[in-house]
């Protein structure tokens, strides 16, 4: 049965409510409910009266300023003797009133005091009972004698100009900037405009879309968020199962995964307007401002709702608060944080807004960011495997004319922790390079070249003296030798003694396939090839040099991280004692005890020295190899996979890398950048520091 309502309407008569509202906002006028209007002044009579207030200021300030210097009242006699003196330039007379200026500054002492002062303009009074026929003696002197007041004030022109102008060009340039920057010009928004979102807004009908079919290589990524584009088309049918929209979705992974093309497509898929900014355009110096920017930009996506809201790396604002970086409780990055965590999920709720952000680093981020109601759905964005990385290649060769030689699943195959910003940057690269050669299509050997550039280097037109390319050479030999000695080493893919970027020479390997987990065999492994360089110069020459510095840097992060955050090593046991690279602390309070640190030490030392003498073993064992592959490595400059074995003389598929490796691959140990393990270089030291 219908129920009245107090103004004397059904409920059924209502009109429908749309689907989406906004929590918080005030009441139409319509309905009655509204807050009663305001009793103050309004703004443009405030402002009035401020402008009379500034003129009025001004005009007492230019009248001073405009006024005459002052005179100094000398005797009747001392003007008579500047007369005869022929010192006066002129007079204006008012009764017996004498006003006028002197030629040149004179002395005169005033009566009673002591000290003279200089006088240039001057007043006096001529008695009364003077009979000294002074228009006589002015004119045998030849001083003007004025009618017109000396001190009258300036025309009007210049009192207006004076009095007002400064004031009305004030105004005027405040009013011209105030409407420059609400157009957008600066992003202040008027007088109190800092408080503007610089948002970019995205509307569904303006220029080409990004869809999902732009997006690959991440299909399970897709598939969590494929809920809210059917959720923002199709909102009634989970409303009437009770389901709400989650508030927030936070994509996290390594650079180039493909975060921020994600959310551009699911914007694109739903169709709704997309605000985007990044997380760092919300702080100012001014306090106040980032708060007052998130305020707006939520303003206006709750006017255009259903909307999405779109922050790019987080973590510039969302850092949890109170850590060792953490200036207090009131500073501008935690208000603007505060203010985000408000509008996510506070008394003025945004149902409509879908807030999507992205991250590199989701372990900093304040656990107040992280609670369900705020971003309820985590989702993180790997790396994407083989077939996610044809995909990528797929895509992004859709506009490239490809030779019909060339075979994605083999480029694909070679390029191994690659994310989607390196396989565009892959395609660009090697669309470049055929450019230049004059090539119509992308060819096999662009695309390979422009890996080698990618991952080794650029070659660098240097030359080398023999004995550096001998050493050189030796130093690569002792690398690709010992990968294929030790037991589950990656394949050695190329050899090269061609200068490449910062290094003389670089040794690259590869995984075949993809490889998630690590066992301590590989990674003793992966430091022995490191060591591979060292132990050569040492092995042949009796000594070494500079060219090891980056092998060691990587061999000390995989050692350190073996005993302090993997528990592979007895010592220590299966404990963390060492936080994840990038989150040490400032000031050293990680709460672990010198004595282990020390320990740690240790450890790490012991793990590579047992490792380094491996390596010298190996190589002093196949030191006739060593000796084949260095010397045709000086004849060719550069091997590739096949020749590199055929010149040690191993046999590529009974190798004991291959055979103890069995499934033939492995990928980039956790926490290491890919270049770490896809390549070691002996270093120029012209280049790069040697640390001595």
């Amino acid at each position: 049965m219908p129920i009245d309502t107090p103004n004397n309407t059904r409920a059924t008569d209502r009109p429908a409510q749309p689907p989406w509202r906004v929590e918080g906002a005030p009441p139409s006028p319509s309905d009655g409910s509204g807050p009663s209007p305001s009793n103050r002044r309004p703004a443009w009579l405030r402002f009035g009266w401020m402008l009379l207030l500034l003129l009025g200021l001004n005009w007492v300030v230019s009248s001073v300023l405009l006024a005459p210097p002052a005179r100094t009242p000398v005797s009747y006699t001392f003007f008579l003797t500047q007369v005869k003196a022929v010192n006066v330039a002129e007079i204006t007379s008012t009764g017996d009133t004498i006003e006028g200026a002197f030629t040149k500054k004179a002395s005169y002492t005033p009566t009673g005091e002591k000290q003279a002062q200089q006088v240039d303009r001057f007043t006096t009074q001529r008695p009364s009972f003077a009979d000294d026929n002074l228009f006589a003696m002015l004119q045998s002197n030849g001083v003007p004698v004025n009618a017109n007041p000396p001190d009258a004030p300036p025309p009007l022109w210049q009192q207006i100009l004076v009095g007002f102008g400064p004031t009305l060009l004030l105004v005027g340039l405040l009013f011209w900037v105030s409407r420059r920057m609400a157009s957008g010009a600066g992003g202040l928004g008027g007088f109190g405009g800092f408080g503007r979102s610089r948002a970019k807004l995205y509307e569904p009908e303006s220029g080409p879309r990004t869809t999902f079919a732009d997006v690959a290589g991440i299909e399970e990524v897709e598939q969590e968020v494929t809920e809210i584009v059917d959720f923002l088309r199709e909102p009634e049918k989970y409303r009437r199962l009770g389901a709400q929209v989650p508030h927030g979705v936070l994509l996290s992974g390594p650079p180039g995964t493909g975060k921020t093309l994600l959310a551009r497509a699911v914007a694109g898929e739903a169709k709704v307007p997309f605000f985007s900014i990044s997380a760092s355009e919300f702080i100012e110096m001014i306090v106040g401002v980032g708060a007052s920017r998130v305020r707006d930009l939520f303003d206006q996506a709750k006017k255009v709702a259903p909307s999405i809201v779109f922050i790019d790396e987080l973590d510039a604002i969302g850092r949890a608060r109170g850590g060792g970086q953490s200036l207090g409780g009131n500073d501008e990055r935690e208000q603007t944080l505060n203010q985000i965590l408000t509008e996510m999920d506070g008394f003025n709720g945004s149902e409509g807004v879908v807030v999507l952000a992205a991250t590199n680093r989701a372990e900093i981020l304040d656990a107040a960011l992280l609670r369900p109601g705020r971003f309820d759905r985590r989702v993180t964005v790997s790396p994407p495997d083989l077939v996610g990385r044809r995909k990528i290649l797929e895509v992004h060769t859709r506009g490239v004319p490809v030779a019909p030689g060339v075979g994605l699943e083999d480029l694909a195959a070679a390029t191994p922790g690659m994310v989607g910003a390196d396989l565009k940057n892959l395609v660009n690269e090697a669309a470049l390079l055929a450019a230049r050669r004059g090539h119509d299509v992308v060819q096999n050997n662009d695309f390979t070249d422009a890996l080698e550039k990618i991952v080794l280097g650029t070659v660098r037109g240097i030359m080398l003296t023999p004995e550096e390319k001998a050493r050189t050479a030796y130093h690569e030999s002792g690398h690709a030798l010992l990968g294929m000695l030790t037991p589950g080493a990656d394949p050695v893919r190329k050899i090269s003694i061609i200068p490449r970027g910062q290094a003389l020479g670089v040794t690259f390997q590869s995984p075949a396939t993809d490889r998630y987990g690590y066992s301590a065999q590989y990674l003793r492994g992966r430091i022995i090839g490191a060591l591979g360089g060292r132990a050569a110069e040492e092995v042949v020459y009796g000594d070494m040099t500079t060219g090891a510095e980056s092998d060691l840097d990587q061999v000390s992060n995989i050692a350190r991280q073996m005993v302090g955050r993997w528990g592979m090593s007895e010592a220590i046991g299966p404990v963390t004692v060492l936080p994840p690279p990038g989150q040490e602390s400032p000031l050293g309070l990680d709460g672990v005890a010198p004595a282990t640190k020390e320990l740690v030490d240790s450890e790490v030392r012991k793990i590579v020295e047992d490792c380094y003498a491996e390596a010298v073993r190996l190589l002093g064992e196949h030191r006739e190899q060593l000796n084949r592959l260095a010397h045709r490595l000086l004849e060719t400059e550069t091997l590739d996979e096949d020749d590199a074995y055929a010149a040690a003389g191993i046999d590529r598929e009974t190798a004991p890398g291959a055979v103890a490796r069995g499934e033939t691959g492995g990928a980039p140990a956790p926490g290491l950048p890919p270049e770490q393990a896809a390549a070691s270089g002996i270093e120029d030291p012209a280049a790069t520091p040697s640390g001595m």
